[in-house]
Protein backbone atom coordinates (compact mmCIF):
# COMPACT_ATOMS: atom_id res chain seq x y z
CA UNK A 1 0.00 0.00 0.00
CA UNK A 2 2.94 2.28 0.82
CA UNK A 3 4.44 1.75 -2.15
CA UNK A 4 1.72 2.20 -4.23
CA UNK A 5 0.97 5.77 -2.56
CA UNK A 6 4.33 6.78 -3.02
CA UNK A 7 4.59 6.15 -6.55
CA UNK A 8 1.37 7.69 -6.57
CA UNK A 9 2.18 10.62 -5.07
CA UNK A 10 5.54 11.17 -7.16
CA UNK A 11 3.87 10.47 -10.46
CA UNK A 12 0.82 13.52 -9.80
CA UNK A 13 3.39 15.90 -8.38
CA UNK A 14 5.72 15.26 -11.53
CA UNK A 15 2.51 16.55 -13.51
CA UNK A 16 2.09 19.70 -11.52
CA UNK A 17 2.42 22.81 -13.71
CA UNK A 18 3.57 26.29 -12.91
CA UNK A 19 1.05 28.87 -13.33
CA UNK A 20 0.58 30.05 -16.66
CA UNK A 21 2.08 32.87 -18.21
CA UNK A 22 -1.13 34.61 -18.69
CA UNK A 23 -1.93 38.92 -17.98
CA UNK A 24 -5.13 37.38 -17.06
CA UNK A 25 -5.73 38.22 -13.06
CA UNK A 26 -5.00 35.45 -10.26
CA UNK A 27 -7.69 35.12 -7.46
CA UNK A 28 -6.75 33.58 -4.39
CA UNK A 29 -9.05 34.24 -1.62
CA UNK A 30 -9.86 37.78 -1.90
CA UNK A 31 -6.69 38.63 -3.03
CA UNK A 32 -5.54 39.61 -6.47
CA UNK A 33 -2.49 38.98 -7.68
CA UNK A 34 -0.40 39.11 -11.10
CA UNK A 35 1.12 35.67 -12.84
CA UNK A 36 3.61 37.97 -14.88
CA UNK A 37 4.71 39.29 -12.08
CA UNK A 38 4.12 38.46 -8.63
CA UNK A 39 4.41 34.36 -9.21
CA UNK A 40 6.54 34.26 -5.86
CA UNK A 41 3.31 36.33 -3.76
CA UNK A 42 0.85 33.61 -5.40
CA UNK A 43 3.37 30.53 -4.11
CA UNK A 44 3.75 32.11 -0.63
CA UNK A 45 0.42 32.79 -0.36
CA UNK A 46 -1.02 29.35 -0.98
CA UNK A 47 2.13 27.66 0.41
CA UNK A 48 0.75 29.74 3.68
CA UNK A 49 -2.60 27.74 3.34
CA UNK A 50 -2.42 24.86 6.16
CA UNK A 51 -2.89 21.48 3.52
CA UNK A 52 -4.42 18.85 5.17
CA UNK A 53 -3.80 15.50 3.70
CA UNK A 54 -4.91 11.53 4.22
CA UNK A 55 -2.22 10.59 6.91
CA UNK A 56 -1.34 7.10 8.09
CA UNK A 57 0.10 5.32 11.65
CA UNK A 58 -2.29 7.72 13.42
CA UNK A 59 -4.04 6.66 16.62
CA UNK A 60 -7.07 4.25 16.11
CA UNK A 61 -10.66 6.10 15.67
CA UNK A 62 -12.46 5.28 18.18
CA UNK A 63 -10.10 2.55 20.06
CA UNK A 64 -10.33 -0.18 17.25
CA UNK A 65 -10.77 1.35 14.35
CA UNK A 66 -8.86 2.62 11.20
CA UNK A 67 -5.32 4.06 11.66
CA UNK A 68 -5.11 5.85 8.46
CA UNK A 69 -7.86 7.76 6.06
CA UNK A 70 -6.27 7.38 2.38
CA UNK A 71 -9.21 6.39 0.22
CA UNK A 72 -12.17 7.58 2.28
CA UNK A 73 -11.17 10.86 3.87
CA UNK A 74 -10.54 13.13 1.33
CA UNK A 75 -13.09 15.27 1.82
CA UNK A 76 -12.78 15.00 5.72
CA UNK A 77 -9.87 16.48 5.07
CA UNK A 78 -10.85 19.22 2.72
CA UNK A 79 -13.06 20.60 5.65
CA UNK A 80 -10.11 20.91 7.50
CA UNK A 81 -8.46 22.90 5.16
CA UNK A 82 -11.49 25.09 5.02
CA UNK A 83 -11.57 25.45 8.75
CA UNK A 84 -7.78 26.16 9.33
CA UNK A 85 -8.28 29.08 6.75
CA UNK A 86 -11.15 30.40 9.49
CA UNK A 87 -8.76 30.19 12.38
CA UNK A 88 -5.59 31.38 10.32
CA UNK A 89 -7.68 34.50 9.44
CA UNK A 90 -9.42 34.62 12.78
CA UNK A 91 -6.33 34.51 14.89
CA UNK A 92 -3.17 35.30 12.30
CA UNK A 93 -4.76 37.75 9.40
CA UNK A 94 -5.39 36.81 5.91
CA UNK A 95 -2.18 38.64 4.95
CA UNK A 96 -0.32 36.09 7.69
CA UNK A 97 2.83 34.28 6.10
CA UNK A 98 4.28 30.83 6.28
CA UNK A 99 8.01 30.27 5.85
CA UNK A 100 9.83 27.02 6.51
CA UNK A 101 12.44 26.32 9.54
CA UNK A 102 10.82 29.23 11.25
CA UNK A 103 9.69 29.27 14.78
CA UNK A 104 6.56 29.94 15.18
CA UNK A 105 4.09 31.98 16.55
CA UNK A 106 1.67 30.39 19.77
CA UNK A 107 -1.26 31.30 17.83
CA UNK A 108 -0.31 29.05 14.74
CA UNK A 109 0.72 25.71 16.91
CA UNK A 110 -2.65 26.49 18.57
CA UNK A 111 -4.30 26.15 15.46
CA UNK A 112 -2.53 23.58 14.15
CA UNK A 113 -2.81 21.43 17.13
CA UNK A 114 -6.43 21.85 16.83
CA UNK A 115 -6.06 19.54 14.01
CA UNK A 116 -3.48 16.70 14.60
CA UNK A 117 -4.62 13.52 14.04
CA UNK A 118 -5.38 12.40 18.04
CA UNK A 119 -8.70 11.96 19.76
CA UNK A 120 -8.70 15.01 22.03
CA UNK A 121 -8.02 17.35 19.31
CA UNK A 122 -10.95 19.52 18.04
CA UNK A 123 -11.23 19.58 14.98
CA UNK A 124 -8.95 16.23 14.15
CA UNK A 125 -10.02 13.53 11.98
CA UNK A 126 -11.02 10.84 14.94
CA UNK A 127 -13.51 14.19 15.75
CA UNK A 128 -14.68 14.87 12.37
CA UNK A 129 -15.47 11.18 11.92
CA UNK A 130 -17.07 10.07 15.28
CA UNK A 131 -19.21 13.23 15.00
CA UNK A 132 -20.31 11.93 11.47
CA UNK A 133 -21.65 8.94 12.94
CA UNK A 134 -24.62 11.26 14.14
CA UNK A 135 -25.04 12.23 10.45
CA UNK A 136 -25.59 8.62 9.50
CA UNK A 137 -22.03 8.03 8.18
CA UNK A 138 -20.30 5.28 9.70
CA UNK A 139 -16.67 5.58 10.26
CA UNK A 140 -14.81 4.99 7.28
CA UNK A 141 -17.64 6.29 4.99
CA UNK A 142 -16.83 8.87 2.42
CA UNK A 143 -18.54 12.27 3.03
CA UNK A 144 -19.76 14.82 1.29
CA UNK A 145 -19.63 18.72 1.70
CA UNK A 146 -23.26 18.83 3.32
CA UNK A 147 -22.25 16.25 5.85
CA UNK A 148 -18.66 17.86 6.62
CA UNK A 149 -20.46 21.07 6.72
CA UNK A 150 -22.92 20.27 9.41
CA UNK A 151 -20.00 18.27 10.79
CA UNK A 152 -17.57 21.35 11.45
CA UNK A 153 -20.40 23.22 12.83
CA UNK A 154 -21.02 21.13 15.45
CA UNK A 155 -17.43 20.53 16.46
CA UNK A 156 -17.01 24.71 16.69
CA UNK A 157 -18.69 24.71 19.55
CA UNK A 158 -16.52 22.99 21.72
CA UNK A 159 -13.49 25.49 20.64
CA UNK A 160 -14.09 28.29 22.95
CA UNK A 161 -10.36 29.72 22.46
CA UNK A 162 -12.00 30.44 18.57
CA UNK A 163 -15.51 31.14 19.42
CA UNK A 164 -16.84 30.92 15.73
CA UNK A 165 -20.85 31.15 15.03
CA UNK A 166 -20.38 28.47 12.17
CA UNK A 167 -24.15 28.83 10.34
CA UNK A 168 -25.08 26.38 7.12
CA UNK A 169 -27.42 28.01 5.28
CA UNK A 170 -29.57 25.00 4.03
CA UNK A 171 -31.98 24.81 0.83
CA UNK A 172 -29.70 27.75 -0.99
CA UNK A 173 -31.07 29.91 1.39
CA UNK A 174 -28.96 32.60 3.40
CA UNK A 175 -31.35 33.87 6.51
CA UNK A 176 -29.45 37.45 8.57
CA UNK A 177 -31.96 36.66 11.33
CA UNK A 178 -30.06 33.23 11.89
CA UNK A 179 -27.14 34.63 11.67
CA UNK A 180 -27.81 37.61 13.82
CA UNK A 181 -28.91 34.79 16.61
CA UNK A 182 -25.86 33.05 16.22
CA UNK A 183 -23.46 36.16 16.04
CA UNK A 184 -25.25 38.74 18.34
CA UNK A 185 -26.45 36.95 21.22
CA UNK A 186 -27.52 39.82 23.26
CA UNK A 187 -30.36 40.71 20.80
CA UNK A 188 -34.35 40.11 22.11
CA UNK A 189 -35.22 38.48 19.01
CA UNK A 190 -38.46 37.30 20.56
CA UNK A 191 -39.19 41.29 20.41
CA UNK A 192 -37.85 42.29 16.95
CA UNK A 193 -35.56 44.73 18.46
CA UNK A 194 -32.45 45.11 19.86
CA UNK A 195 -32.77 44.51 23.63
CA UNK A 196 -30.12 47.25 24.43
CA UNK A 197 -32.51 50.15 22.19
CA UNK A 198 -35.98 50.70 21.03
CA UNK A 199 -34.19 52.49 18.16
CA UNK A 200 -31.78 51.09 15.18
CA UNK A 201 -28.72 52.52 15.68
CA UNK A 202 -26.55 53.39 12.64
CA UNK A 203 -23.79 50.75 11.46
CA UNK A 204 -21.37 51.51 8.80
CA UNK A 205 -23.68 54.29 7.64
CA UNK A 206 -26.79 52.10 7.35
CA UNK A 207 -29.95 51.54 9.65
CA UNK A 208 -30.55 48.29 8.49
CA UNK A 209 -32.41 47.58 11.82
CA UNK A 210 -28.47 46.10 13.03
CA UNK A 211 -27.28 47.60 16.54
CA UNK A 212 -23.38 49.43 16.70
CA UNK A 213 -21.65 47.43 19.37
CA UNK A 214 -20.82 48.49 22.98
CA UNK A 215 -17.81 47.37 24.19
CA UNK A 216 -19.21 44.84 26.21
CA UNK A 217 -21.13 43.31 23.06
CA UNK A 218 -18.28 43.14 20.77
CA UNK A 219 -16.79 40.78 23.65
CA UNK A 220 -19.37 38.41 22.84
CA UNK A 221 -19.56 38.92 19.38
CA UNK A 222 -18.77 35.51 17.44
CA UNK A 223 -17.36 35.72 14.01
CA UNK A 224 -18.88 34.22 11.69
CA UNK A 225 -18.27 31.13 9.30
CA UNK A 226 -20.63 30.89 6.67
CA UNK A 227 -21.07 27.76 5.35
CA UNK A 228 -23.57 27.18 2.03
CA UNK A 229 -24.21 23.81 0.35
CA UNK A 230 -24.76 23.89 -2.94
CA UNK A 231 -25.73 21.99 -6.02
CA UNK A 232 -24.83 23.72 -9.28
CA UNK A 233 -26.11 21.40 -12.22
CA UNK A 234 -26.96 18.09 -12.43
CA UNK A 235 -24.13 15.55 -12.95
CA UNK A 236 -22.22 18.81 -14.75
CA UNK A 237 -21.81 22.47 -13.28
CA UNK A 238 -24.29 24.40 -15.30
CA UNK A 239 -22.56 27.27 -17.51
CA UNK A 240 -24.67 29.95 -15.84
CA UNK A 241 -23.34 29.19 -12.41
CA UNK A 242 -19.51 30.15 -13.74
CA UNK A 243 -19.29 33.82 -12.79
CA UNK A 244 -20.98 33.64 -9.87
CA UNK A 245 -18.82 30.86 -8.71
CA UNK A 246 -15.24 32.96 -9.38
CA UNK A 247 -16.64 35.72 -7.82
CA UNK A 248 -16.63 33.60 -4.89
CA UNK A 249 -13.29 33.64 -4.58
CA UNK A 250 -13.17 37.14 -5.36
CA UNK A 251 -14.79 38.18 -1.75
CA UNK A 252 -12.45 39.60 1.13
CA UNK A 253 -14.17 37.25 3.34
CA UNK A 254 -13.77 33.86 1.21
CA UNK A 255 -12.58 31.07 2.87
CA UNK A 256 -12.85 28.80 -0.26
CA UNK A 257 -15.13 25.89 -2.26
CA UNK A 258 -14.61 22.60 -0.93
CA UNK A 259 -16.52 20.29 -3.42
CA UNK A 260 -15.74 16.83 -5.09
CA UNK A 261 -17.37 13.14 -5.73
CA UNK A 262 -16.21 10.42 -3.79
CA UNK A 263 -12.21 10.02 -3.69
CA UNK A 264 -11.55 12.93 -5.74
CA UNK A 265 -12.83 15.91 -3.12
CA UNK A 266 -10.72 19.18 -3.37
CA UNK A 267 -10.47 22.24 -1.49
CA UNK A 268 -11.07 25.28 -3.97
CA UNK A 269 -8.79 28.83 -3.09
CA UNK A 270 -8.85 30.29 -6.60
CA UNK A 271 -9.04 30.70 -10.41
CA UNK A 272 -7.36 32.09 -12.97
CA UNK A 273 -9.43 32.35 -16.46
CA UNK A 274 -11.54 29.60 -16.56
CA UNK A 275 -9.31 27.26 -14.60
CA UNK A 276 -9.58 26.49 -10.90
CA UNK A 277 -7.02 26.46 -8.27
CA UNK A 278 -6.74 24.35 -5.67
CA UNK A 279 -4.86 21.72 -3.08
CA UNK A 280 -5.19 18.19 -3.13
CA UNK A 281 -6.00 15.96 0.02
CA UNK A 282 -4.60 12.90 -2.00
CA UNK A 283 -1.20 12.28 -0.84
CA UNK A 284 -0.73 9.84 2.35
CA UNK A 285 1.92 11.37 4.77
CA UNK A 286 2.86 9.63 8.11
CA UNK A 287 0.96 11.18 11.00
CA UNK A 288 3.32 13.90 13.37
CA UNK A 289 3.64 14.05 17.23
CA UNK A 290 4.00 17.37 18.56
CA UNK A 291 8.00 17.48 20.41
CA UNK A 292 7.85 18.11 24.63
CA UNK A 293 7.92 22.00 23.91
CA UNK A 294 4.78 21.93 21.86
CA UNK A 295 6.65 22.23 18.65
CA UNK A 296 6.83 20.09 15.43
CA UNK A 297 7.21 19.52 12.06
CA UNK A 298 4.95 21.64 10.26
CA UNK A 299 6.59 21.58 6.96
CA UNK A 300 4.17 18.65 6.03
CA UNK A 301 1.63 21.20 6.58
CA UNK A 302 2.35 23.23 3.84
CA UNK A 303 1.95 22.62 -0.08
CA UNK A 304 5.26 23.57 -0.98
CA UNK A 305 4.79 23.07 -5.17
CA UNK A 306 2.93 24.78 -7.50
CA UNK A 307 -0.73 24.57 -6.64
CA UNK A 308 -2.88 22.09 -8.37
CA UNK A 309 -5.47 22.93 -11.35
CA UNK A 310 -8.55 22.42 -13.40
CA UNK A 311 -10.89 23.38 -15.94
CA UNK A 312 -13.86 24.97 -14.03
CA UNK A 313 -16.28 22.66 -16.24
CA UNK A 314 -14.64 19.82 -14.57
CA UNK A 315 -15.78 20.91 -11.28
CA UNK A 316 -18.44 18.47 -9.94
CA UNK A 317 -21.62 20.29 -9.17
CA UNK A 318 -22.43 19.28 -5.56
CA UNK A 319 -19.82 21.94 -3.21
CA UNK A 320 -20.21 24.14 -0.16
CA UNK A 321 -18.92 27.66 -0.57
CA UNK A 322 -17.98 29.47 2.37
CA UNK A 323 -17.18 32.97 3.77
CA UNK A 324 -16.00 34.18 7.08
CA UNK A 325 -17.29 37.77 8.64
CA UNK A 326 -14.09 37.72 11.60
CA UNK A 327 -14.49 41.67 12.15
CA UNK A 328 -17.05 43.13 14.74
CA UNK A 329 -20.02 45.41 13.56
CA UNK A 330 -19.92 43.72 9.95
CA UNK A 331 -21.89 41.08 9.85
CA UNK A 332 -23.98 42.62 7.06
CA UNK A 333 -21.17 42.89 5.09
CA UNK A 334 -20.62 39.36 4.70
CA UNK A 335 -24.22 39.16 3.56
CA UNK A 336 -24.55 42.08 1.65
CA UNK A 337 -21.43 40.54 -0.71
CA UNK A 338 -22.91 37.07 -0.86
CA UNK A 339 -25.98 38.74 -1.77
CA UNK A 340 -24.33 40.86 -4.67
CA UNK A 341 -22.66 37.52 -6.03
CA UNK A 342 -26.30 35.62 -5.82
CA UNK A 343 -28.61 38.32 -7.55
CA UNK A 344 -25.99 39.50 -10.31
CA UNK A 345 -26.54 39.36 -13.81
CA UNK A 346 -25.41 35.53 -13.74
CA UNK A 347 -28.12 32.94 -12.36
CA UNK A 348 -28.66 33.05 -8.53
CA UNK A 349 -26.85 30.64 -6.91
CA UNK A 350 -28.30 31.03 -3.79
CA UNK A 351 -31.12 33.51 -1.99
CA UNK A 352 -30.53 36.11 1.12
CA UNK A 353 -33.24 37.12 2.79
CA UNK A 354 -33.84 38.78 6.07
CA UNK A 355 -35.76 36.08 8.00
CA UNK A 356 -37.23 32.78 7.08
CA UNK A 357 -40.71 33.64 5.75
CA UNK A 358 -43.42 31.87 3.46
CA UNK A 359 -43.17 33.40 -0.14
CA UNK A 360 -45.31 31.53 -2.58
CA UNK A 361 -46.44 32.80 -5.96
CA UNK A 362 -49.11 30.99 -6.71
CA UNK A 363 -52.33 30.73 -8.96
CA UNK A 364 -55.07 28.82 -7.34
CA UNK A 365 -58.34 26.86 -9.02
CA UNK A 366 -60.81 25.89 -6.75
CA UNK A 367 -63.09 23.83 -8.71
CA UNK A 368 -66.54 23.81 -6.34
CA UNK A 369 -68.06 20.80 -8.06
CA UNK A 370 -65.42 18.60 -8.06
CA UNK A 371 -64.28 19.55 -5.04
CA UNK A 372 -60.36 19.34 -6.52
CA UNK A 373 -57.76 22.25 -5.18
CA UNK A 374 -55.24 22.99 -8.19
CA UNK A 375 -52.13 25.07 -7.17
CA UNK A 376 -49.85 25.95 -10.77
CA UNK A 377 -46.57 28.09 -10.92
CA UNK A 378 -45.86 27.23 -7.26
CA UNK A 379 -42.59 28.21 -5.82
CA UNK A 380 -41.81 28.68 -2.42
CA UNK A 381 -39.09 29.75 0.00
CA UNK A 382 -38.86 28.35 3.68
CA UNK A 383 -38.58 25.04 5.51
CA UNK A 384 -39.52 21.82 4.20
CA UNK A 385 -41.33 21.00 7.33
CA UNK A 386 -43.73 24.72 7.03
CA UNK A 387 -44.91 23.15 3.54
CA UNK A 388 -48.28 21.29 4.74
CA UNK A 389 -49.37 24.07 7.03
CA UNK A 390 -48.31 26.95 4.36
CA UNK A 391 -50.71 25.24 1.59
CA UNK A 392 -53.62 25.43 3.62
CA UNK A 393 -53.02 28.79 5.17
CA UNK A 394 -53.48 29.82 1.19
CA UNK A 395 -56.19 27.46 0.44
CA UNK A 396 -58.12 28.92 3.77
CA UNK A 397 -57.29 32.67 2.17
CA UNK A 398 -58.18 32.14 -1.15
CA UNK A 399 -61.46 30.78 -2.90
CA UNK A 400 -61.34 31.39 -6.41
CA UNK A 401 -58.74 31.79 -8.93
CA UNK A 402 -55.93 34.49 -8.08
CA UNK A 403 -52.41 35.54 -9.48
CA UNK A 404 -49.82 37.05 -6.85
CA UNK A 405 -47.69 36.73 -3.85
CA UNK A 406 -48.70 35.91 0.16
CA UNK A 407 -45.94 36.69 2.13
CA UNK A 408 -46.53 35.04 5.99
CA UNK A 409 -44.08 34.89 8.83
CA UNK A 410 -43.20 31.41 9.65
Amino acid sequence: MDAATLTYDSLRFGEIEDFPETSEPVWILGKQFSALTEKDEILADVTSRLWFTYRKNFQPIGGTGPTSDTGWGCMLRCGQMILGQALICRHLGRDWRWSPGQRQRAEYISILNAFIDKKDSYYSIHQIAQMGVGEGKSIGQWYGPNTVAQVLKKLAVFDSWSRLAVHVAMDNTVVIEEIKRLCMPWLDFDRGACAVSEEPREMNGDLEGACALTGEETALWKPLVLLIPLRLGLSDINEAYIEPLKQCFMMPQSLGVIGGKPNSAHFFIGFVGDELIYLDPHTTQPAVDPTEDGQFPDDSYHCQHPPCRMHICELDPSIAAIALDHLVNHDHNTCKNVHVTSVGKHRASFTVTDSRYIAIHFRVLLLHKEKYVFIVGLSFHFPHSCLIKSVKRVLTCFGKIRDGIVQYNC
